[in-house]
């Protein structure tokens, strides 16, 4: 008489542990985590960009047409200024026009330290008398068109950068 054993072969066990194995591939693939962290990024670069863009208009408004201090017309060929607060280096020093008035904190890129104050990247700049770093770019045309700029972007794909000008 013949013994019967009860449970599975080890060849069972691979294919179920290979099957598996296959699955978890596919899904990951499909989730991305990187690419999920990345759209993110590039998402609140655009809302901030926004932000910043519809500060300075609204400051615009309320001046009778005059913009913010520090953002001169520039032709096409000349670069944006970084908004930034930096004796050595200066650049747009906007934040104490638009902030807390027409924006409560002045936002700062994601994978940008802000200011010295900062515990981690990306915080925005609630005090505008420290030097800060937001990441961020502006240009004024010789039209008056505004364009706020963000140069980091984490994804490969195009565009390189974001740039909303209005």
């Amino acid at each position: 008489m013949l013994k019967r054993y009860k449970g599975f072969t080890l060849i069972e066990l691979l294919v179920v542990i290979g099957i598996l194995g296959i699955l978890l591939a596919i899904v990951l693939i499909a989730i991305n985590p990187a690419r999920q962290f990345a759209q993110a990024d590039n998402t609140k670069r655009t809302s901030d960009a926004n932000t910043i863009l519809n500060a300075i208009h609204q400051y615009y408004a309320d001046n009778r047409g005059i913009l913010p201090p520090g953002m001169p017309a520039r032709s096409d060929t000349e670069p944006a200024i970084e908004i930034k607060k930096d004796p050595i280096n200066p650049g747009a020093d906007i934040c104490a026009e638009i902030s807390p008035t027409y924006v409560s904190a002045l936002p700062v890129d994601p994978t940008v330290k802000g200011s010295p104050l900062d515990t981690g990247n990306g915080i925005a700049v609630l005090d505008c008398t420290v030097e800060y770093l937001t990441g961020y770019f502006v240009k004024v045309d010789l039209a008056g068109r505004v364009t706020v700029i963000a140069d980091k972007t984490d994804l490969t794909v195009t565009p390189t950068k974001i740039a909303i000008t209005r």
